[in-house]
């Protein structure tokens, strides 16, 4: 049997690198080794990219000045026979200049440059086929604004608020102020619209602790989003699996957490500390390691009207693969919103999975099969005419005088 060769990607240059490690590690190593042969790919914070046995093993990554130096850094090329080759950085004036070749790329880049398309991009100019969501997907899941805009459209409930360019701040603060007093009042919870693990996010309790708040959220981004904050909120996920044409929810999580909001260590150290050192497929690190309770204590209508939710949510962004909804239940009103969505979330969501019956194996390789379906749809659309407008007659002047009336 032929074997698909899996190029897993992970790392990259978010504050997320070191979880996505854990997740690309963890996926690699709950391949089914008798469909596919996994390949790592890691992408450093400067950007270059290795390839090796030695990114196997989680315990390398503690001394990774070491481990880059056993790596092999490369450079992902189109291969002229389909898929890419990972060639040798530099490339070698002699010799064989392809370390690796895959068929089929598996991002688990979490965040900026990874999570919102520009890897997507890049997959897409090197014609492969890779799993998750496509470039519009990936950007619009990533943008909190553009996300809740498009829910908003298909009356997916999401909370109100106020959106603003930090050039827009600087020039205009007391207006904004203003607009967000009237609209929402407090207290407001404060996010950067394009950041994910809760980072630069904070609460501002009143008009003079806003500014404060909205100034250290640009450290993080020049856009940011300020919501009301919900007074008595429960925070459950529901991952989704499938594309914009069949979907399937998840188990429900209820995410436990020590402040107001959701940490960074909430996430994945579970809370004041974290829970482990080595990361296996199920070992410490990753959103496995969050203080959860499994399945969420809700009542079943509460359930389904989640499940249904986190489903309308990733057909409407056109998700694929795997992606995981965060919603907020606000138990003043008895009302349902959605926060955002993970289009690659840590660990996959695999331990959402495992409770409804679908194993990490079985997860990985249904990803990988959605990807080769939506390579084979695409494979029938017309991406460009063939005709060539320089060889019409009259040149680059002919092409004035054509349009002359």
């Amino acid at each position: 049997m032929i074997k698909t060769k899996v190029g897993v990607f992970f790392g990259g240059i978010s504050v997320e690198h070191e979880v996505s490690v854990i997740s690309g590690l963890q996926a690699i190593e709950a391949m089914d080794e008798e469909r596919y042969e996994p390949v790592p790919v890691y992408m450093a914070k400067d950007r270059t990219w290795y390839t090796g046995e030695s990114l196997l093993d989680i315990e390398a990554y503690k001394d990774l000045d070491r481990l880059l130096q056993e790596a092999q850094p490369v450079t992902p090329v189109a291969a002229e026979n389909g898929g890419v080759d990972l060639q040798k950085k530099p490339v070698p004036r002699f010799g064989k200049r392809e370390v690796a070749h895959i068929d089929v790329a598996f991002p688990v880049l979490h965040g900026t440059f990874g999570e919102d398309g520009v890897l997507q991009g890049f997959f897409e100019v090197l014609n492969i086929p890779y799993a998750g969501c496509d470039v519009a997907a990936s950007a619009a899941g990533m943008d909190k604004i553009t996300m809740k805009q498009m829910l908003r459209d298909q009356a997916v409930p999401v909370l109100d608020d106020v959106w603003f360019y930090q050039h827009q701040w600087a020039g205009q603060q007391e207006e904004w102020q203003n607009h967000i007093d009237e609209k929402l009042g407090y207290p407001v919870i404060v996010k950067p619209a394009n950041l994910g693990s809760s980072v630069g996010i904070d609460i501002a309790r009143n008009r003079d602790s806003l500014a404060e708040v909205v100034e250290e959220a640009f450290a993080f981004a020049s856009k940011l989003v300020v919501e009301p904050l919900i007074s008595d909120l429960t925070e459950v996920n529901c991952s989704v699996l499938g594309d914009a044409e069949e979907a399937e929810a998840s188990e429900l999580e209820e995410v436990l957490k020590t402040e107001d909001i959701l940490s960074y260590a909430d996430k994945y150290q579970g809370g004041s500390g974290g829970k482990g050192e080595s990361a296996g497929a199920k070992g410490g690190g990753g959103m496995e390691n969050t203080d959860r309770v499994i399945p969420a204590p809700v009542s079943e209508a509460m359930a389904a009207e989640i499940r249904s939710l986190a489903k309308d949510t990733f057909r409407v962004l056109g998700c694929s693969g795997v992606a995981r909804v965060d919603l907020m239940i606000d138990q003043n009103e008895d009302k349902v919103y959605i926060n955002e969505i993970n289009t690659i979330p840590g660990s996959l969501s695999f331990y959402l999975w495992e409770p409804a019956g679908k194993d990490f194996t079985t997860l990985v390789h249904e990803m990988i099969q959605l990807a080769l379906k939506r390579e084979r749809n695409r494979e029938q659309l017309t991406f460009s005419v063939d005709t060539n407008l320089f060889s019409l007659q009259g040149g680059s002047k002919g092409g004035k005088q054509g349009n002359k009336r």
